[in-house]
């Protein structure tokens, strides 16, 4: 196998598209570092785990000898992303844009080598920019064509209203990669557009096209929705070991397999082997303790990885944990579901009663930490390991 060849294999894996792969392909046979770009508007102070499913590809691309470019959007922050939006979203203030943003490079280099990374914000071309120009700028795209998008299309057949600046988003995202004149550029399955019209805007511009990789969207911790703050359904890169350790044991077997592919770094052939091993009955736990270890370990280190395993081994009572624990969804109404309701539901107690009497006797636990209120409510998008006694247990995803 060839350079190239063994380079693509490495590319390939967990992304959803790419655009074209040919011209991908003749990028790296020349031979020289290509300059990679993904951009992330400072929306909120943390990145989650799925925000790292793109920075961990940039990271296979420093291990390939390419230049980096991590863009923090603090331009485009403050005009708000469309995109899959059915409303139009609040732009955000300048102060929170800048300490977003701080905290954004705190954060990326725990995945990636800082002296591999060029960290860039568009409101270094973008602020210098004259209205003249943004009017130049607009004029190298049409309505029509902005219209051909999902969720404009929506909004506008619906009479939902589209306010002037959201179509400016995704022409300024597009100019920035002619500004980074990128030679590729990664987004989320649902950044395709505004990826392709970067490509549109480098040929308008005398530039040779980027090459759009798209990567899938990270499902959260109740397997449905994509990973979300605001759905409550997400594990935080600043989260504490012994949290962030809980929550991926919290998610189904199935769904570990997907963050194996999109999180881990092992080799492809080693999960495989993990799912060979399941097939012949190894108990999952035990491979998703690996997971969590692994992940435990780069945002926080080896040894946080290997306390955390065993603080939630000890939190279970040192094996009292049974091997398969029945997977239970349910229902939450408007958006959370009560304590007590959920282990009547779960099949946990017997009655909303004896579920109040569990929490005052401690008896009951949430990823081993004992529950005192007898008021708690569950949110919707949640995913947890509940216990009642020493031999109750569920795995509740709250949908």
């Amino acid at each position: 196998m060839s350079g190239v060849e063994e380079a693509l294999q490495l590319i390939r894996r967990g992304a959803d598209e790419i655009l074209i792969e040919t011209e991908l392909k003749t990028k790296l046979a020349r031979g020289k570092p290509l300059r990679i770009k993904a951009g992330f508007d400072p929306t909120a102070p943390d990145l989650h785990l799925g925000h790292t499913v793109l920075i961990n590809k940039l990271r296979q691309f420093q291990d390939l000898g390419h230049e980096v470019m991590f863009l923090i959007g603090d331009f485009t922050g403050m005009i708000g992303d469309p995109t899959g939006k059915s409303a139009t979203r609040p732009p955000l203030t300048r102060d929170d844009v800048i300490e977003n943003a701080k905290s954004y490079e705190q954060q990326i280099f725990k995945i990636l080598d800082p002296e591999k990374t060029l960290v860039m914000f568009n409101s270094s071309w973008m602020g210098e920019m004259s209205s003249a120009d943004l009017i130049q700028l607009a004029a190298k795209h049409t309505v029509a064509r902005m219209l051909e998008r999902d969720d404009f299309n929506k909004r506008y057949t619906s009479g939902q209203p589209i306010a002037i600046h959201e179509f400016l988003y995704p022409l300024i995202q597009g100019y920035d990669s002619v500004a980074m004149k990128a030679d590729v550029e990664l987004g989320g399955t649902d950044q395709k557009f505004n990826l392709l019209v970067g490509r549109e805007l480098q040929k308008h511009f005398g530039q040779e096209p980027q090459v759009v990789l798209t990567m899938p969207i990270l499902e959260g911790l109740d397997g449905v929705q994509k990973m979300s703050k605001s759905l409550n359904n997400y594990i935080g890169i600043a989260d504490p070991a012994d949290e962030m350790f809980g929550k991926i044991m919290s998610i189904s077997d199935d769904l570990m397999w997907r963050y194996f592919e999109l999180l881990s770094f092992r080799p492809l052939s080693e999960i495989g082997q993990f799912k060979k091993d399941m097939a012949e009955g190894k108990n999952p736990r035990d491979i998703k303790f690996l997971l969590g270890e692994e992940l435990v370990a780069r945002f926080h280190s080896p040894a946080d990885g290997q306390r955390a395993r065993e603080n939630f081994i000890a939190r279970f009572q040192q094996g009292a944990m049974p091997d398969d624990i029945p997977e239970v969804k349910l229902q939450a109404v408007a958006g959370k579901l009560a304590i007590a309701n959920l282990l009547k539901e779960a099949g946990l107690s017997k009655s909303t009663s004896e579920a109040m009497r569990s929490i005052e006797q401690g008896a009951v636990r949430i990823d081993g930490e004992r529950v005192e209120d007898k008021g708690l409510q569950i949110d919707a998008g949640s995913s947890h390991i509940f216990q009642v006694g020493k031999r109750r247990f569920a795995k509740v995803v709250l949908i």
